[in-house]
């Protein structure tokens, strides 16, 4: 076991790594966040990340950076470097050519089909590997792509803004605002590192988004409508925008609805049941046209569905000071929930302060 001083310096260029990595969100996917630095007698001598597809992995960038000091050098990755060819070179013969002495790396590849291939064979040239360092933190950065890896569907995050009793709106259906300037900024933050943004089409008609982002991504994000019927009118704003739309409909729309929306959208049928679209056939279509994340911001009826089906990953709560009352419209409708052994637990709960608003981030 190394010394308490070591093990800090250790975590320390680790947490450098995955910081390093961060920068890529909303640029790298479908590809994972990937941070790498290169640290010769305690000294930082090369580091780097990965930018976008197709460009150098963050191995590369740290290694070229770093030059003839990488020979007998250390190295740090917050995921284990690829060992298959791709668009680029695998990095670990990139890492044996360089001469790196030993490589710290806080978690495998989460695809089953190479993971420990990598770091297999790092060992088989005589490279000593460290597994585990800063795990948690690593596996928290990329839950999105090592979900949509493992299961080819976009990894889904239930995001709402409530009042402290579980409101969304009025009765009348005021809901501007529940939460103030910096929970909505918040928002776009998240909305920046995911690849689609889901609401119902009821959403479309009383609220008329955008479902934009404030700031500018490389890989434009996908706006995602749920429509049984097709109603979403070709005048909506999010129709303004040159972003991607999908349009999930059924099977019974009139002809002329869909020529009125096939040139502003793409539309995709799919199976209903009691009305509703089925959650399964979205998400396997959207895994298949690379949205491997998703903001699903609907209203009560699309948030209910999402839990009654099972596809939340995570939960995103924003709450702002206020009370309104049973008279308000509740965030989540009926979920059959006969009692609190049949409740949906959560985990892994963290909470965040913006203002005199919240965020409670959960697992489900």
């Amino acid at each position: 076991m190394p010394k308490t001083g070591e093990r800090r310096l250790h975590e320390r260029l680790m947490k450098r790594a995955i910081s390093l990595a961060r920068r890529g969100e909303g640029q790298v996917s479908p590809n994972p966040m990937v941070g790498a630095v290169v640290v010769k007698k305690q000294t930082i001598v090369g580091e780097g990340y990965h930018l976008y597809a197709r460009k150098d992995h963050a191995e590369t960038v740290a290694l070229k950076r770093a030059g003839q000091q990488s020979s007998g050098a250390s190295l740090y990755l917050n995921l284990e470097p690829c060992v298959h060819v791709g668009r680029t070179p695998p990095c670990v013969d990139r890492i044996i050519k360089s001469g790196i002495r030993e490589v710290f790396v806080a978690m495998r590849d989460p695809n089953p089909l190479v993971s420990g291939k990598g770091l297999k064979k790092l060992r088989r040239h005589g490279i000593v590997v460290h597994e585990g360092l800063c795990h948690k933190e690593a596996k928290y950065l990329n839950e999105r792509f090592s979900h949509f890896i493992q299961t080819k569907q976009p990894f889904v995050v239930l995001k709402m803004a409530l009042t402290l009793d579980g409101k969304i709106a009025t009765q009348s259906g005021d809901s501007k605002w529940i939460t103030g300037e910096q929970a909505r900024k918040e928002v776009h933050r998240l909305r920046y590192g995911y690849d689609g943004i889901l609401v119902g089409v009821e959403t479309i008609f009383k609220d008329n988004p955008s479902l934009n982002v404030r700031w500018s991504r490389r890989n434009k994000i996908t706006r995602i409508i749920l429509d049984t019927n097709l109603r979403t009118p070709t005048q909506a704003k999010v129709f303004r925008s040159k972003d991607p739309i999908v349009i999930f409909h059924g099977n019974r729309v009139a002809k002329k609805k869909i020529e009125n929306l096939s040139s502003q959208a793409v539309l995709i049928e799919v199976t209903t049941s009691n009305g509703l679209l089925d959650w399964d056939a979205i998400l396997n279509n959207l895994g298949q046209l690379k949205v491997s994340s998703l903001i699903v911001e609907g209203g009560p009826r699309v948030a209910t569905s999402a839990l009654r089906s099972g596809v939340i990953q995570k939960i995103n709560f924003f709450y702002g000071p206020k009370i309104i009352g049973s008279s308000g419209r509740a965030g989540i409708e009926d979920l059959g929930v006969t009692s609190l052994n049949t409740a949906l637990n959560l985990s892994g709960v963290r909470l965040k302060r913006f203002g005199d608003d919240f965020l409670v981030e959960a697992y489900l």
